[in-house]
This record gives C-alpha cells, sequence and structure tokens, in this order.
C-alpha cells in the first residue's frame, strides 16, 4: 500500500482499479469492505470460502467501467458452484481487459449512499454527497461542498438531502454512523488538498448496515494531472477602489449636446442630482455645454481631475490612456462598449487597453458600464436617472439595466443605498474586488449581487465566507438555466460554472440568495431596517382571518413555525378581544378598529418569549382603503357630513404614521423584527419607513408572501452565523 500511495503522487492520467481506489481511501480514513485479489476460478471460489457465504464477485481492470451495466458484478453468491458460474461469465464477458477477480463479502443494508469528489473549472476541488446506488442519477438528491471542509460544513451536507431522515433510524435498521460518515467526507477533502493530481472519486455505494456502520463496497479514482494556475486578475487596493467612488472633480470625456448620446445623458443626470465636486467637459469640437465649457483636450483642463467618465467609441480609448497619465488622472469609468462582449478581437482590444491602463497606474470600472453612483455625496452617474436616498446596502450589477431598475425600485420604497456600480466587463475591477472594498466600507451594512459569472472561483468564495459573517451578501445570478446561460454567455462573454456547485458555493459561504429581481430589494429591506430574528418562530397577527390562514401555510412551506400560543397570552387578549376570537395563532384582532388594541396585541406579541419574529397584516394601508370608502361615499351622497369624513381619514392616517414609530420602537426595546403586510397597498406607499432617532426601520410589504418569504431568508442567514460561531446580534446595527 505505501509503494501504490507514493506513486500516486506522479500519476497525470489513467486511474486506479477499483481495490487500489479502496487501498487510498482506507489510508485516508474511510472505511471500505474487506475483499480478497485473484486471479483464477479456483482461487476465487477458495476466497468465497474463506470469507463464508454470501459473496460478491466482481471483474478487476483499470478500464472496466459501468461494470454493473456489463454483468461483470454479481451479488449473493451462496454457494462454491455459483462463485465458479459467475467467474467464468465475468472472463468471457470482461475479455482481455480483465486483470482479475475481486471477492468480497455480501454488505447488506437497505440504505445505499454516495460521496466523490471532483474538480469545478471555476471553484476546484468539490466534494458530493447523497443517496446513492443504481438510482443515483435519476434521483439527483445530492449535495456539494468545496473543499477543504470544515464540521460546519459536513454537518450542513448531511441536512442538506431531500431524503435526510434516512440518516436517523430507519424501518428498524440503526442510525448512520455520523463519525464514520464525518471521517469519509473529511477524507475526500483531504485527499482534495494533498493530492491535486487526483481528479474524481466516486464512492458509490456507500452501504448502510443494518447497525448503522458504513462500508464502501465500490470505488473509483481517476487522475488529470495537476492542474495549472488558472489566469485571473491581479486584486485591486479596496482602499482605491473606495476612493473611486469619492471624487472631488470629474471630467466628462466625450461630452455632448445631443439628447439621448452617453456624453450628453451622463453629464445631465451628474448635474442634476447636484454633485458637489468640479465638473470638466472634453470634446475636440470645443465650444459650450449646459453652459459650461468644453475642453478640446483633458490635457486643457485647469487643476487635478479624480475621475474621468469616459463615452468616446472604444477606438479612441487607447490613444487616451496616456493623456489621462499626464494629467494625473487615476480613475476611469468607461462607459464604453464594443469590447469583449462583442468576441475574439474586442476581447484582445480590451486585454491590452487594460495591460496599459495598469502600466499607466489607472484604475478602470467597465468597460460597458452602465456608470456608479454614490447618494452620499450625491454623485449619480448612470443610463438612468434615478436618485435613491443615503443608506446602507451597496449594490453591483453586471447587467447596468438590471442595476438601474433596481436603484429606481430602491428610491421609490425609500431603500437606503450606500453606493452603486454597473461592473460591465469586469476587465480591471471585478465583483470580487468590490466585495473586498464594502469588507473595509464603515458605511457598508449590507450587499446586493446580481451577478451572472465570476472571474475568480475560489477567491470569490473566500471573499463572500469571510465578508459574509460581518456583513450580509444578498445576490441573484443570471444564467441559471440554459437558456439563461446562453444568454449570459453572449452578455458579458464569460463562462460561468455548474449552477448547482455556484448554489453550493453560496450555501457554504452564507450568501443570502434571491430567485427574482424584485426579491434583492424586499430583502435589502429587511436585511438593513430589522434585527435578525433568534430563531424560526413567528407570530401572526392579521385584520382578517383568510390572510392569517394563508399566511400561515405560506410559514410551513418556507420552513417556518407558528407556535401555540401561551395561556398567559391567551388570557392577556381575552381582556381586549371580543369573545370569539381565534384563541390561536395566527391573532385575528377581528376587524377591531381601536388602535390600543393593535398596539397592545403587537406589545404582547413582542414580548413574549414563544416567538422570534411577529408579522403584522393589514394594521398598515388601511388609510389607503378608507380613502376609497370616503371618496365613494362623497360621490355617493353629497350632502354627507364631510367634515366627519375627513376626520375619520386622518384620524386612521394619523395612527398610521403613530404605529409605524411604536413598531420601530419595540424592534429596539425587544431586538425583534416585525414584517408589515399593507392592508391595501397603494403605488405611492414605501417598504421602509425611516423612524427619527431609532436604529430600526419599518418594513411594510405589499404581500404576505414578501414577508414570509424575507423572515424566511433572514432566519436562514441566522442559522448560518449560529453554526459558524458568529451568533453576535449582526441585525442589532
Amino acid at each position: 500500500m505505501a509503494r501504490l500511495l507514493d506513486g500516486i503522487e506522479d500519476s497525470q492520467s489513467g486511474a486506479l482499479n477499483e481495490h487500489q481506489s479502496k487501498l487510498l481511501l482506507k489510508a485516508y480514513g474511510v472505511p471500505v469492505v474487506d475483499e480478497a485479489i485473484v486471479t483464477s476460478v479456483p482461487d476465487a471460489v477458495d476466497a468465497a470460502g474463506a470469507f463464508g457465504f454470501p459473496v460478491v464477485l466482481k471483474g478487476l481492470g483499470r478500464t472496466l467501467l459501468h461494470k454493473t451495466e456489463r454483468r461483470l458484478v454479481h451479488l449473493n453468491l451462496a454457494t462454491p458452484e455459483s462463485v465458479e458460474i459467475a467467474a467464468r461469465s465475468v472472463m468471457e464477458e470482461a475479455g482481455a481487459a480483465l486483470e482479475g477477480f475481486l471477492i468480497q463479502p455480501q454488505v447488506t443494508g437497505r440504505r445505499e449512499l454516495v460521496a466523490g469528489l471532483f474538480k469545478d473549472p471555476l471553484f476546484g476541488p468539490v466534494i458530493m454527497f447523497g443517496i446513492g446506488g443504481v438510482f443515483a442519477e435519476a434521483l439527483k438528491d445530492v449535495t456539494f461542498r468545496l473543499a477543504p471542509l470544515t464540521q460546519v460544513d459536513i454537518d450542513s451536507m448531511t441536512g442538506e438531502i431531500r431524503a435526510k431522515e434516512i440518516l436517523g433510524n430507519f424501518r428498524g435498521e440503526a442510525a448512520v454512523n455520523r463519525r464514520q460518515l464525518a471521517r469519509t467526507l473529511l477524507a475526500l477533502s483531504r485527499i482534495a488538498v494533498d493530492r491535486p493530481n487526483v481528479s474524481e472519486i466516486d464512492i458509490n455505494p456507500l452501504i448502510v448496515t443494518e447497525t448503522g456502520e458504513i462500508r464502501a463496497v465500490d470505488a473509483l479514482v481517476a487522475f488529470g494531472g495537476i492542474p495549472g494556475v488558472r489566469k485571473t486578475l491581479p486584486p485591486v487596493d479596496p482602499h482605491l477602489l473606495g476612493k473611486f467612488f469619492h471624487p472631488r472633480s470629474i471630467v466628462f470625456v466625450g461630452a455632448s449636446s445631443q439628447f439621448g448620446k452617453w456624453g450628453h445623458n451622463l453629464l445631465s443626470t451628474t448635474i442634476a442630482r447636484g454633485f458637489g465636486g468640479d465638473i470638466h467637459l472634453v470634446n475636440p469640437k470645443g465650444g459650450r455645454i449646459a453652459g459650461r465649457e468644453v475642453h478640446p483636450s483633458v490635457r486643457d483642463i485647469p487643476g487635478p481631475v479624480d475621475l474621468a467618465v469616459v463615452t468616446i467609441p472604444a477606438a479612441g480609448v487607447m490613444p487616451l490612456i496616456s493623456e489621462l497619465k499626464k494629467k494625473g488622472i487615476t480613475n476611469m469609468l468607461l462607459i464604453t462598449s464594443g469590447f469583449s462582449e462583442t468576441g475574439a478581437e474586442g476581447r484582445r482590444a480590451e486585454e491590452a487597453l487594460m495591460a496599459a491602463a495598469r502600466a499607466s497606474g489607472i484604475l478602470v470600472i467597465g468597460p460597458n458600464t452602465m456608470g456608479i453612483t454614490n447618494p452620499h455625496i450625491r454623485l449619480y452617474c448612470t443610463g438612468s436617472h434615478v436618485g435613491p436616498e443615503p443608506g446602507d446596502t451597496a449594490v453591483v450589477a453586471q447587467s447596468g439595466n438590471m442595476g438601474t431598475q433596481l436603484l429606481a425600485f430602491a428610491e421609490n420604497q425609500g431603500i437606503g443605498i450606500r453606493c452603486f456600480s454597473g461592473s460591465g466587463n469586469e476587465a480591471m475591477v471585478t465583483v470580487e474586488d468590490y466585495l473586498d472594498a464594502f469588507e473595509v466600507d464603515a458605511l457598508t451594512r449590507n450587499v446586493v449581487l446580481y451577478i451572472e459569472s465570476v472571474k475568480d472561483g475560489r477567491r470569490f468564495f473566500e471573499s463572500t465566507r469571510r465578508i459574509g459573517r460581518k456583513k450580509p451578501i444578498i445576490l441573484m445570478k443570471g444564467g441559471r438555466t440554459e437558456a439563461g446561460g446562453r444568454a449570459a454567455a453572449s452578455h458579458t462573454g464569460a463562462l460561468s460554472s455548474d449552477n448547482r456547485i455556484f448554489e453550493a458555493v453560496c450555501r457554504q459561504a452564507g450568501i443570502v440568495t434571491a430567485d427574482y429581481p424584485m426579491d434583492l430589494l424586499d430583502l435589502a429591506a429587511a436585511f438593513s431596517s430589522l434585527p435578525l430574528p433568534r430563531g424560526s418562530r413567528a407570530a401572526i397577527m392579521t385584520f382578517g382571518g383568510g390572510w392569517g390562514v394563508v399566511t400561515a401555510d405560506l410559514c410551513a412551506e418556507f420552513g417556518l413555525e407558528v407556535p401555540p400560543l401561551s395561556d398567559g397570552i391567551i388570557r392577556k387578549f381575552d381582556a381586549i378581544l371580543p369573545d370569539y376570537w381565534s384563541r390561536s395563532n395566527p391573532v385575528d384582532i377581528v376587524g377591531e378598529y381601536d388602535p390600543n388594541v393593535a398596539m397592545t396585541v403587537l406589545t404582547e406579541l413582542m414580548k413574549w418569549d414563544g416567538c422570534d419574529a411577529v408579522i403584522n397584516l393589514g394594521l398598515i394601508g388601511r388609510s389607503a382603503l378608507l380613502g376609497r370608502i370616503v371618496d365613494s361615499v362623497k360621490l355617493a351622497d353629497p350632502s354627507y357630513d364631510r367634515a366627519f369624513l375627513d376626520t375619520l381619514l386622518q384620524g386612521i392616517i394619523e395612527f398610521e404614521k403613530k404605529y409605524v414609530q411604536y413598531i420601530s420602537e419595540l424592534m429596539g426595546a425587544c431586538s425583534k423584527p416585525v414584517f408589515g403586510v399593507s392592508f391595501a397597498f397603494d403605488q405611492e406607499e414605501r417598504t421602509v419607513y425611516p423612524v427619527a432617532g431609532q436604529i430600526y426601520k419599518s418594513v411594510v410589504y405589499p404581500t404576505p408572501e414578501k414577508a414570509v418569504k424575507s423572515l424566511a431568508k433572514m432566519v436562514r442567514y441566522r442559522e448560518f452565523l449560529t453554526m459558524n460561531g458568529d451568533d453576535a446580534d449582526i441585525g442589532a446595527r
């Protein structure tokens, strides 16, 4: 065995046979089945007798793959005669590829698992675990983690498979030996680190006996050579990238007076939104635009310039580099398209341009970017004229259009933005660079990403895993389907990894994933405004019974618990609610309009140690409904007392303002989130309601499913922090 393991160091291709594969796995601590190798039929019969019947007989050979399908595996051989017949059948089927026979005692168990290792071209070595046996490919009940594994990773993997119940006591058989299972997965992880020339390991099946012991009864180890160093871009200094978003002076190279051109569009929004620094314009034609002097060249600008916003055609960008260098401009926002997104020729031009910029000490965002935003200095330099409020959520989008749509939603819904960048082709500054910059930025508390690919898989994983333990990262990936992947490739010119691997990376790093674009901002609203729930128990208070039932169903679907009310809570509510109230969770306040009742119910639920969050249905938004009722009454009966109607409506409006403030105060006092759902969501309503002097903000969604989904994602994030020993109250900001 020692000679075998030494020889593996030099293996560059091919595979070990099954017995050699098991020797390697056994050396790393994987429990493998006992077995014997023989080269003749009589020896096979003798080995079977030595083990005791029943036995398994297999054909052995490096090139013998898919042995079950080729009838090279014979199970439950109970007599010497059956062993002889099986051996001769294998000889005939395998032919010259047969190196010998493998004899094993028959390991019995109803449960079959699979474990393995393979190399992802973007992220490197990946460990796989799940349900094995002949149905492994059909069931696809597997999970993945990047190596090296931690015990937290192993616990997560075993808890993620759909059929995880079979790992416990199952139909009279003992629970799986978790220590053996962990040792097996850790062994694969160690091999991935120790032996980079191993390209694939497949252990299938990993049989669980009736006593819970596990045994690897079949295995394959393949080699693919030691992978070369994958070409990646050098990291950008996070402090330099931070300065990019804080220019004191900007020059627009390619400034134009023609409506609709990028050189006019970006200039207009930057001026209109109130950027307080110096703004310079460059166009060889000279003249004046927007009442400002247009310089023929960058060299003609008086004074220093921090940022060049470039919109000239692609062919003119390379000559611009030397001008920027002479002027001392070290930051370029390259809006111009026509580079790697157009194909091989564009990629070569992009690489040459970045080499020149890097040699000149110029940091480039783009090309093919929609722009950047920093509301904290009123810098709004994007293709869409949106102006979200300053806040603590940093946004990066590999699709500029998607990013600016998210900014527009944030502006409408009151979600504060720390900064935004459309990252474009990421020829120099990549999403990994943004992450490292957000880590050290004191104003960034949450990160929102829309990505279609990553440049450096390992760096992306390591950065997100590190940063995600301090600041929530909310991510949506485009190109998750085959059709979307083709579109993403044509959009950015980049390749992406298998989506299942990317999803596993997100789980391992604690990334909060979003399925739809608006989910990104729904989640950003929750994470930036509410304390993290300490568990998964939700109390529901509702203005109507049906809504509470639907929300309880949603909680169950998203893995949240709706616990029964305590006797003490019921007694308190009996004193203020009608006799026919539900006396259960959800708490139906049966259309009670008395504001004191709503506040009392909410207060008691927030103080109750039996729940971790409150979902508040229909207490906000009643003013919109009442406003419509008042309008109808005024139209239907012009003689109706207008003063009474106006006073009634104004009373509800004032209550809602007071209620929003009260929610924020309660969250501060109880460190427990409240997820509001509007009774009648109006187009003018916001999602986030800041309250002066309060840490937390009220969050009100238009539908119960948005509230429940956001709560569930926050719960999962809290679980990630807890499992990794980072259970400080990151939500109490």
